[in-house]
C-alpha cells in the first residue's frame, strides 16, 4: 500500500493527512485532546494580534485561508490550507500574537487542539516534533512561492492556479467562490477577475453558479495556470511525501447537479 492509500484508508482518524501521517504512538499522545467542530465559510479563526492558543486541522473538503490586511482595507491571501495541514500555533509555543487574519474559506469539519497540548506531546516525542517542523517548512515554502507568484504572474495565471489548488484540496470540481471573494484574495479590482472569469467561461473552461465556480475542463485550466502550485506540491513530496492531496487520495466525488 502506498503512503497516499494508507492516508486515505484510515477510518479511525480525522480525514486530515497531517494527523494521518503520525505514527500510532504519536497520535495517541494527542488523540484524547482533539475536539471535532464544524467550521462555516467566513468564520474568523484569528485576527492579527490575537493570542494563538488553538491549532485548527481542516478535514475532508474544508479550507482555511491566511489573509494579510492592508492599509486600504483589503485582505490579500497568502496561502490556502486544506486537509494537508493545519493553521495556528504550528511553530510557536502559543500565546504569541497572530500576524495574519485566518478565516475558514470552505466550511466543513475541523479538528481543534490546544497549542499547550501539542507542545506537551512534542516534548515527549522527537518524531512528532520533527513532523510538525517539516510541515512548518512546507508552509514557509508556500509563502515564498505565493510572494513570487503575486509579483510576476498574470491575474489569469493566478486565478487558474488558485482554482486548481482549491479543487485539489476539496476533491470537487465545484469551488464555492464569488467574484468578490476571488478579487479580494488576489488583491485586484473585481473588474479584472470578472474579465478573466468571463474569458474562461467563453472558452468552455468553467461556468459560474450562484456563489460558486464549476470547472468543466481541468486540463485547459491547468494550461492557463502558472506552475507555482506544482512547485509547492513538489516540495511537499520531498519533505512530507503523500500528505498533499492528490487524485489518488481524494474523497469520493459527488455528482454535480445540472446547471441552472
Amino acid at each position: 500500500m502506498t503512503t497516499q492509500q494508507a492516508l486515505q484508508n484510515d477510518p479511525d482518524r480525522p480525514f486530515n493527512n497531517l494527523l494521518r501521517r503520525l505514527s500510532d504512538a504519536d497520535f495517541k499522545l494527542i488523540e484524547p485532546c482533539l475536539e471535532a467542530v464544524e467550521g462555516h465559510s467566513d468564520d474568523l479563526l484569528y485576527n492579527p494580534g490575537d493570542d494563538v492558543e488553538i491549532v485548527h486541522f481542516p478535514c475532508g473538503p474544508s479550507l482555511a485561508s491566511y489573509l494579510v490586511p492592508n492599509e486600504d482595507g483589503r485582505d490579500v491571501e497568502t496561502i490556502l490550507v486544506g486537509r494537508e495541514g493545519a493553521v495556528g500555533g504550528i511553530v510557536s509555543h502559543g500565546f504569541l500574537p497572530a500576524y495574519t487574519r485566518i478565516m475558514v474559506k470552505v466550511g466543513g469539519p475541523f479538528v481543534r487542539l490546544r497549542v499547550s497540548k501539542l507542545e506537551s506531546a512534542k516534548a515527549k516525542s522527537p518524531t512528532l516534533r520533527n513532523l510538525f517542523a517539516r510541515y512548518a517548512d512546507c508552509m514557509l515554502a508556500q509563502v515564498f512561492q505565493s510572494t513570487a507568484c503575486n509579483a510576476i504572474h498574470s491575474i489569469e495565471q493566478r486565478t487558474a492556479k488558485w482554482i486548481i489548488s482549491a479543487m485539489e484540496r476539496t476533491g470537487s470540481d465545484l469551488v464555492p467562490l464569488t467574484h468578490e471573494q476571488l478579487s479580494a484574495m488576489l488583491g485586484v479590482g473585481r473588474s479584472y477577475t470578472s474579465r478573466v472569469i468571463q474569458t474562461f467561461k467563453a472558452e468552455g473552461v468553467l461556468e459560474t453558479r450562484r456563489g460558486a465556480i464549476v470547472v468543466r475542463n481541468r486540463d485547459a485550466l491547468a494550461i492557463r495556470a502558472c506552475l507555482c502550485n506544482d512547485a509547492v506540491k513538489s516540495h511537499f513530496e520531498e519533505v512530507l511525501r503523500g500528505v498533499y492531496p492528490t487524485e489518488e487520495a481524494r474523497p469520493p466525488k459527488q455528482p454535480l447537479s445540472p446547471a441552472k
